[in-house]
């Protein structure tokens, strides 16, 4: 007897999902709704007032690199320049450095109030600078602050605090007790450990937040609209609405300036996108 070929059965289609598609169609639109202000904004500072009072969607003819020839040889837009980045770089450093000590100490340090003192920290997310805009004016007056890097870098910090902590905690706390027990019969006590280990391993969270911290600060206005009434400590979005302000009928010039005002933190970030994308995925992961 011969025996029954084996029948082999039909291979089961996969169903067919629209969660794939739909997923790209949204972050398609999410991307072209974020992008287009940028590329409108840049690409109109190539044109002049007129062609863009004619057609304010169309494309510059001829391109014309007036605008930016202009605003790069006005000696006001260096020096924001220069204040904007002393400011942003006091930040990130004060950010940084407290954040990573705060969230070493929450995440490696056992103690009564642990959990308090994290949850208060992240209760810090929920909570607006707007509404602390007013006392946090107050306070600075009374410590005469008011016209000084100190008045927006310290707040900055203050402010940014909550989120560093809430990424750096789940990367400190991954690290395994065993390179700590090490690091101690190697001699290192808890600061070193924290130079010689924590801080190579946490590199990309450090990155992370060092990123967002310069970037928000970049392109804060509030704050230092606020306490800095002395033109010469003024930043990029303050020197965009002074321009603005100054030159109302050149749209061209004030879309120019508003280009080389967010192009350093634009660059910055899209640079370093991998390592925030990194960074965050750690924090998820711990």
């Amino acid at each position: 007897m011969t025996a029954n070929p084996v029948l082999s059965r039909p291979a089961s289609r996969r169903p067919l999902s629209w969660g794939t598609p739909l997923t790209y169609a949204l972050a398609l639109a999410v991307a072209a709704v974020s992008i287009a202000p940028i590329v409108y904004v840049i690409v109109g500072g190539f044109r002049t007032t007129p062609q863009i009072v004619a057609d304010p969607a169309g494309l510059p003819d001829p391109w014309v690199w007036d605008n930016y020839a202009r605003v790069l040889t006005q000696s006001d837009f260096w020096r924001q320049a220069f204040n904007s980045a002393v400011i942003a770089l006091g930040t990130t450093l004060g950010v940084v450095v407290l954040g990573l000590c705060a969230a070493f100490v929450i995440a490696r340090y056992t103690f009564r109030g642990r959990e308090a003192l994290n949850t208060f920290f992240t209760l810090g997310l929920l909570f607006p600078a707007g509404a602390a805009i007013l006392p946090l004016y107050l306070m600075l007056r009374d410590l005469n602050l008011i016209n000084s890097y100190y008045a927006v870098i310290l707040p900055q910090v203050a402010f940014s605090l909550p989120i560093t902590i809430v990424i750096l905690r789940p990367f400190l706390s991954a690290i395994p007790r065993e390179l700590e027990d090490a690091a101690a019969i190697d001699g290192a006590d808890r600061l070193g450990f924290l130079w010689r280990i924590v801080l190579p391993l946490s590199r990309p969270a450090l990155v992370t937040v060092g990123i967002l911290a310069f970037v928000a600060s970049w392109n804060a206005f509030l704050l230092p609209l606020l306490v800095l009434g002395d033109v010469n400590l003024h930043t990029l979005p303050l020197g965009v609405q002074n321009f603005s302000s100054q030159y109302t009928t050149d749209t061209a010039g004030v879309l120019a300036f508003t280009s080389l005002a967010m192009l350093p933190a634009l660059l910055f970030f899209t640079l370093a996108e991998k390592q925030i994308v990194g960074g965050l995925q750690g924090a998820v992961k711990g």
